[in-house]
Parts: structure tokens; sequence; C-alpha cells
């Protein structure tokens, strides 16, 4: 549809979004509202602007698709007790003397196989405390390290807001999940070092925040086979060329793993679980398309590369800025990363940019503020170890950093260097 919306109106709908979500409106109403505010303040007509939502809307639908299908993989890891299994199995291995990298570790492998971020916080948690509470390590050390593997983990993931980049740029999603490794372990490092540095600050985890429930699991044999077999099926089209869409390898891998477990009976209840953890972020995910179907034809990507070029910085700056800059907005990763690569993945490309490059870095600028208080990640880690507000916003600072070492390496080899491109 050709008609193109002012970047002031662009800009005001944008806010308007935020504003509502910090005002605890449900995020994909804000986004519609922020939309279509947006787009009548810009210029277009009434009639425009839904068209225009509507079209940003389809243009995420193939992206909602494949995240609704990962819920096969998400429900089975999480429900059938796979995901403990190779939480509790890593830690065990490391043992107490590398704890924090234990837990980084094994947070970051939880994420890498298709568990949501705070999913695998929240699973890793009671380990944590327990591990906390016996060495004397306080709350925030323990939750850095949970984060920032988690971080680390989730620009390698098939997770949503990796299916949404590799959309956008048209890039098969096993090359956005390896564009990532090399930053994901500078993350899990720097994870490490920093909390560290925090063992004795911040509150420690008394006896009675422990948790006593002992679940049965899997052997980690056992619960690795699902995200096993579904990165190999993903891995066949760089290594043989032969193309198995995400929509058929995550939920095969999770009925193959889930059989390998001897739990088929319960699919339906583990898929229904899965299904639920997904479908929150796919009605999300067509709010942010109506938004980014407004900015998208609007001339704030030509604002911003103007200003960019005016300040002296080179075109791929827009990749990490944009993924930085919508993260902050929306408070999640995965939102962030589906606005931004969608609203400027023609202009990167344009500017000369290789469609891995501006996936890559939009996907790790995605990560440094996306842990903002205005979204659910950042009140769900806090209730995973049980730390209040003022504590939880302390810890902001050293998670951003992490966030900003992954999109520094991340620019650096796609931006600086254009390697692997």
């Amino acid at each position: 549809m050709d008609v193109q919306v002012s970047a002031l109106g662009a800009v005001i709908g944008l806010v308007l979004a935020i504003f509502l979500i910090f005002k605890k409106i449900p995020p994909v109403y804000a986004l519609f509202s922020g939309a279509l505010i947006g787009g009548l303040l810009g210029g277009a007509s009434l009639t425009e602007t839904v068209s225009l939502m509507n079209e940003g809307a389809q243009g995420i639908v193939t992206a909602v698709l494949r995240i609704l299908s990962a819920g096969v993989l998400a429900g089975i890891l999480i429900e059938s007790g796979a995901a403990s299994s190779i939480a509790q199995t890593i830690i065990k291995k490391l043992g107490h003397s590398k704890a924090l990298f234990a837990l980084a570790l094994a947070t970051m492998l939880l994420t890498a196989v298709g568990v949501f971020i705070d999913i695998a916080v929240i699973t890793v948690a009671p380990i944590a405390m327990a591990i906390a509470f016996k060495t004397n390590m306080s709350r925030t050390a323990i939750l850095l390290a949970m984060i920032g593997g988690g971080k680390a983990g989730n620009i390698i993931s098939p997770n949503p807001n990796t299916i949404a980049v590799s959309e956008a740029f048209n890039v098969p999603l096993t090359n956005v999940m390896l564009a990532g490794v090399i930053p994901a372990i500078f993350a899990v490092f720097a994870t490490y070092f920093i909390a560290k540095r925090l063992m004795l600050k911040g509150s420690p985890i008394s006896e009675t925040e422990l948790s006593e429930e002992e679940h049965s699991v899997p052997s980690f044999g056992k619960a690795i086979v699902a995200p096993l077999v579904a990165i190999i099926l993903l891995s066949l089209r760089p290594i043989a060329g032969i193309a198995v869409d995400p929509m058929i390898a995550l939920p095969l891998g999770g009925i193959v793993g889930i059989i390998v477990m001897g739990k088929f009976s319960s699919v339906t209840a583990y898929t229904i679980s899965g299904l639920n953890k997904m479908s929150g972020v796919a009605v999300l995910l067509l709010g942010t398309g109506t938004l980014a179907g407004i900015i998208s034809n609007s001339t704030l990507g030509d604002v911003l590369v103007s200003g960019i070029q005016t300040m002296g910085l080179p075109a791929y700056m827009l990749a990490p800025i944009s993924g930085i800059f919508m993260s902050a907005a929306t408070a999640s990763t995965t939102s962030g990363a589906a606005v931004a690569s969608s609203v400027f993945s023609q202009t990167l490309l344009k500017a000369g940019i290789s469609n891995i490059g501006g996936a890559a870095m939009v996907h790790a600028g995605a990560t440094v503020l996306d842990h903002l208080p205005h979204g659910s990640f950042f009140h769900a880690t806090a209730g995973s170890v049980t730390m209040d507000f003022r504590e939880r916003l302390k810890l902001i600072p050293y998670e951003s950093l992490i966030g900003l070492i992954i999109t520094v390496v991340s620019t650096l080899i796609f931006g600086v260097f254009n390697l692997f491109s």
C-alpha cells in the first residue's frame, strides 16, 4: 500500500504505546492504540491506517505460526521435567566451587534448546537458592548469573525472538542461531566474572525460602533427546541442503523426546501447556506487527539513517541501535527484535548490510534493555528468587552491561569486520 506516515506520527504512536504499557494496559492493546494514533497523526486516513496495521500484522503471521509450533517442544521440555534434569546435571557436574558459572551455563543451555528465558530462570532458581544458602552467596549474584546465561542462550535458541528476526531478514533460523554463538560465549564468561563481584552484595538466602519439594525427572540422556533432534533437523539445511522448516523440526523434536522419556500418554497435557505459554507471545507479536506496519511505512527509518550519518556513524549502527531502542520500548527481547527487524530490515539491506549481519546485530541489540520494569521479565525473575523491587532495580545496570557486551561483539563481527556475511 503506497501510503507514507510522517516520522513524527510514528514516534508519537510508539511513545503512546510505551506510555500505555507503563500504565499496565495489556501490551497488545497498547500497541494497537499506538499504531492507530500514530497512523492518524502521521497523515494517513482511518482506512489507510487500518490497512497499514493489517499489512504489518500479516507480515508477522509466518513467524507466529512457527512460534506456536515451538510450543510443543517448550511444553514437553518444561512439563516432563527434562528442563530441570538438564539444569541439575550441569550444576552437579561443575560442582559448588564453580556454582555461578554452572548456573549461567545451565540457564544458557535451557534457553538455547527452546525454553523461554524467564521460564529457564524460574526452573533453575530453586537449585540456585539452595546453592546460595550453602555457600553464603547473595541472591543478587545468583540471579545475575541466571539472567546473563539466559541472555546468552536466547540469541542462539529457536525461541520466538530468533524466529521473528529470521523471518524479517529472510535468513534460515539455524544461521541466526549460529550468528549468536561467539557473542553468547563472551556473554557467559562476562556474566561469571560480574556475578563473582556481587557474591557478597545484596540480601542472603534464608533457609525458610528453600523449596523442599523434589520431583522425579528423566535422566539427562533422555532429557536431551528432544532438543537434540530438533537442532539436528534444523541443521540439515546448512549441512546437507535439506530444508526442514522450524514448524516441523521443533514439534517433531518434542514428540521424539516424549516417546524416549516414556511419557507419551501425557503429550496432550504437555502440548496444551506449551501452547498456553506461546499463545501470549503470539498475540503480542500480532500487536507489534500492527505498530511495525505504521513505522515501516513512515519516514522514521530515513530520519534515523540521516541522523546516524550526521553523527558520522556507519550505516550498520542502525541495526544494534534499533534493537536497543525497541527492546527498551517494549521491555521484551521478542517484541523488540520483532519490531526492529520488521521495520528496519529493508532500510538496512538497502544500505548494503547483509541479511545475516543485519539479523544478528538487531537481535543482539534487543538483549540490552529487555529487562526494564515495565515488562514481565523484570517481575518474573525477581519473583523466582523472592527479590524485592528495590533490590531488583539495582541489577539493571549489570544485566544491561551483559547485553551490551553481546551487542558489541556482534557488531564487531558483522559490522566492523563484516565476517561470515
